[in-house]
């Protein structure tokens, strides 16, 4: 996929620029939203993560894979409301393990050296969200929808 209209180099800006993202989980009894370190490829098509097993997100991918992730370029100033951008990405989670751990820690870890203790810990889980949409919102009103699947 090409990002070179301005609301894909916004897009790609926002993916590959932002260290954080908020991701969403669900379980049976409700939806659960915390902040996650991210790393994602430079075609948007794969995005990972780590957090510990023994968390209420982890918990809740372990029963619903299905994922959405926020990032967005907030100041928290007057002109965000004019110039924020945000982008919801949807897709699958799982669990890495083996080499599928290895190489996606290794890139992972490009992104966030300082981690490298954190995803060492045995009880620390990396994931990999395959990506099959992203809605990019800019000046609140502006959308722009990008299949992946």
């Amino acid at each position: 996929m090409e990002w070179n209209d301005e609301y894909g180099r916004i897009l790609h800006q926002l993916c590959l620029g932002q260290p954080l993202a908020v991701l969403a989980t669900a379980s049976a009894a409700a939806p659960y939203a915390s902040l996650v370190a991210i790393a994602m490829t430079p075609d948007l098509r794969r995005l990972y993560f780590a957090t510990p097993r023994a968390t209420r997100k982890a918990a809740n991918l372990a029963g619903n894979r299905q994922v959405a992730l926020l990032l967005d370029n907030r100041s928290n100033r007057l002109t965000d409301f004019t110039r924020g951008a945000a982008a919801t990405i949807l897709g699958s989670a799982e669990e890495l393990h083996g080499a599928g751990r290895t190489s996606g820690l290794d890139f992972f870890l490009g992104r966030h050296p300082h981690l490298a203790e954190f995803t060492a810990s045995p009880g620390t889980a990396l994931f990999m969200v395959t990506v099959t949409r992203i809605s990019l919102v800019t000046r609140f009103q502006q959308v722009m929808d990008y299949d992946l699947s």
